[in-house]
């Protein structure tokens, strides 16, 4: 073990049975002072060890029960290159969650270059799969981008996009600028996307621009075990001399 800690040399012993398959998902674990005497150690360490696979996902802990092994999660990925830089939930079917408008709160007018309290449209959907909600996506613009037209997201159908249509408003979008991080879940997030606040969540802040003006943006939100984000990065070689 090499001066590794006992418990955590358990959890190694049990992970690596987890995922080579041999610990089948739904099956059950060995009791606490099955497992001490299997590994020749205490049940505390044993608990802890246990404790340790509860927390990054492999093992339930079923009061009265035991520890299952965990089923595989399900993943769902998100293609953050698509040709039109359209953000949205896409794979997932997209649920409408309606448009109001609202003041710009310091965090959004700081990422649109506006002054707090300017007012904004936001935009809210969800992504649902199997009836289940999976992400949700909030987006904020300017109501002066659009104002006296029939663009604006209030007006806006299934259909043309982002791009589309501020286009069709004389706004020509030329870039994109994304950035991806983990933060807890707030309400009322937590709510639309029926989990407990306070869970990590993957999220991708996705500004659009038109020249140096930052024109939408938005926030992508879900549980860091069901989404990944998939991104396709062209290559230049240099010419050969």
């Amino acid at each position: 073990m090499s001066g590794q800690p006992r418990y955590l040399w358990v959890a190694d012993q049990l992970r690596r049975s987890i995922l080579s398959g041999d610990a089948a998902p739904g099956s059950r674990l060995p009791s606490r002072s099955r497992l001490a005497r299997a590994f020749e150690v205490s049940e505390q360490v044993s608990r802890h060890a246990l404790r340790v696979l509860v927390t990054e996902g492999l093992v339930e802990a079923r009061p009265g029960s035991g520890y299952y092994v965990c089923a595989a999660p399900r993943f769902h990925r998100f293609c953050r290159t698509d040709r039109v830089s359209e953000a949205g939930v896409a794979p997932l079917r997209q649920e409408d969650l309606g448009t109001v408008r609202e003041s710009a709160s310091t965090p959004i007018a700081r990422r649109l270059a506006a002054r707090v309290g300017d007012p904004v449209f936001r935009t809210c959907c969800r992504g649902d799969a199997a009836g289940e909600p999976v992400v949700l996506h909030t987006s904020w613009e300017p109501t002066a981008l659009t104002r006296g037209t029939r663009r604006t997201p209030e007006h806006a159908r299934p259909g043309p996009g982002l791009l589309d249509r501020l286009g069709a408003a004389g706004v020509r979008v030329d870039r994109v600028v994304e950035e991806v991080g983990v933060r807890p879940l707030r309400e009322p997030e937590a709510s639309l996307l029926d989990l407990a606040s306070g869970r990590p969540v993957l999220v991708v802040e996705r500004t659009h621009y038109s020249g140096e003006t930052p024109v939408e943006t938005s926030d992508l939100v879900g549980a860091v075990d069901h989404c990944r984000l998939l991104y396709r990065l062209s290559l230049r070689f240099p010419h050969d001399g």
